[in-house]
């Protein structure tokens, strides 16, 4: 039996309708950038929706993941410039660094035999501490009504990172 073909408009509907108008200006926005978005469906987390990069297939290409995480809406940014936005960074809410430090540290740092070969893991610096953590978790965050501008500063940035 052939995969079923979903487009944005079936994994809108499954956000919830106060975020609906901050995922499709991501979504503009990253189309506009020659993003590809490419809609799966998982066990775990039902609708995800993705954003790679043209001609990169690997994890390094995609920017973002939006999914369902019990019923909240989340985003996974593939952040591998996060050390280029310091100001971005620094200016992040405590909430959102209470997200990111309570993301398991990367094993590569510790033993680079741990963790799976491309694993890149995050090392960078906010308000003077250091975190070395997991590429898959790190920036996972709740998108809700406070994350959602500096959510969207994160993915601006990200991606002026990757285009220069």
């Amino acid at each position: 039996m052939p995969k079923a073909k979903y487009q944005f408009e079936d994994f809108l509907v499954t956000v919830p309708p106060d975020l609906r108008s901050f995922i499709a200006e991501t979504h503009e926005m990253l189309l506009s950038e020659g993003y590809k978005p490419k809609i799966t469906v998982t066990k775990t987390t039902g609708f995800q929706l993705a954003y790679h990069q043209p001609k990169i297939k690997s994890v390094k290409g995609i920017i973002l993941i939006f999914f369902l995480q019990n019923g909240k809406l989340v985003a996974r940014i593939y952040a591998d410039n996060c050390a280029k936005y310091p100001d971005v960074l620094n200016g992040l809410p405590k909430g959102i660094i209470n997200q990111i430090n309570s993301a398991p540290d990367c094993m590569k740092f510790a033993n680079p035999q741990k963790c799976w070969t491309g694993c890149l893991g995050y090392d960078f610096i906010i308000a003077g501490k250091r975190y070395q953590k997991c590429y898959v978790a790190c920036f996972q965050l709740r998108v809700d009504f406070e994350s959602v501008p500096y959510i969207i500063e994160i993915i601006k940035n990200e991606s002026r990172e990757r285009c220069d």
